[in-house]
């Protein structure tokens, strides 16, 4: 196993929305790269394809899905494996992620991110699961740690301890998303510095960050807003810790107009600059 399996940083990006498409291509942007949802464009040919060549041709791209069920019950689904694999020699993305979550049980999708409980059981069953994905796609994957709202009783380990011993065991990367970090603490009580010092450095290979909910007593991961000031205060704690890693803004509704996103890219550029100058 290498000691720091990460893949080059990218830089500052977005996630592609078809909202922005035409603009995008139209001007000259200050953005690094594209996250596409993999699930948006995992058919055979068409037009979903022949956007995808036209940006593939402009920025380096990422591939992000939520249906691979990574720590269900039910069998990898290995259609969805060899579509994502064609998928991706089509898009030669750099890296490709997931989340570390269950999506569906007895094959019904529940079109949600379900949490794990944390048990050397559960980690066993997603390490195994990891690696064979992997070995299909050819390539380390990355996980995301997914926002929650209840947790299990028969839970052994904390959360972060969880991702990191997978991506350790598994050989995998991690995709850190910062908002999550920030809705799960507030939700569960746990510390979000705290969080971040159990993640291994060198298996954070990009970071996401987004907008919530918050009603008080609960928040929401919702991806429809804009970023609040005490994510951006613990990706400026993230950076430190992490240093430079591909920093993406992600919305999936209210899609603001693109000159907003740019505002929040230019903004996680100004706030890691000086940090990482200070350390280099």
């Amino acid at each position: 196993m290498q000691s720091d399996p990460r893949l080059p940083a990218l830089g500052y990006g977005l996630g592609l929305r078809v909202e922005h498409y035409q603009e995008l291509l139209d001007g000259e942007w200050p953005i690094d790269w594209l996250e596409v949802l993999s699930e948006n464009v995992m058919v055979e040919g068409g037009l979903p394809l022949d956007w995808l060549a036209r940006f593939r041709e402009r920025w380096p791209l990422v591939l992000h899905g939520v249906s691979l069920s990574i720590g269900g019950s039910d069998p990898l689904d290995r259609d969805y494996l060899a579509r994502l694999s064609a998928l991706a020699r089509f898009a030669q993305p750099a890296w490709i992620s997931d989340h570390l979550c269950w999506t569906g049980v007895d094959g019904t999708n529940l079109h949600d991110l379900m949490p794990l409980p944390y048990t050397e059981e559960a980690l066993a069953h997603v390490v195994a699961r990891v690696t064979q994905v992997q070995d299909a796609l050819g390539r380390r994957i990355a996980l995301e740690n997914v926002s929650s709202y209840v947790a299990f009783h028969d839970s052994q380990m904390g959360e972060a301890q969880f991702l990191a011993e997978v991506a350790r065991r598994a050989d995998c990367l991690i995709l850190l998303d910062i908002n999550n970090v920030h809705v799960s603490a507030r939700n569960h009580g746990f510390d979000a510095r705290g969080y971040l010092a159990e993640i291994p450095v060198e298996r954070v290979q990009q970071f996401h960050l987004a907008g919530h909910e918050d009603d008080g007593d609960l928040i929401i991961d919702t991806h429809d807003a804009p970023i609040v000031d005490s994510v951006w205060s613990l990706y400026a704690d993230a950076v430190r810790r992490f240093g430079p890693v591909s920093t993406l803004i992600e919305r999936d509704d209210h899609i603001p107009p693109l000159a907003e996103l740019l505002g929040e890219l230019e903004r996680a550029r100004a706030i890691a600059a000086p940090i990482l100058q200070a350390v280099a």
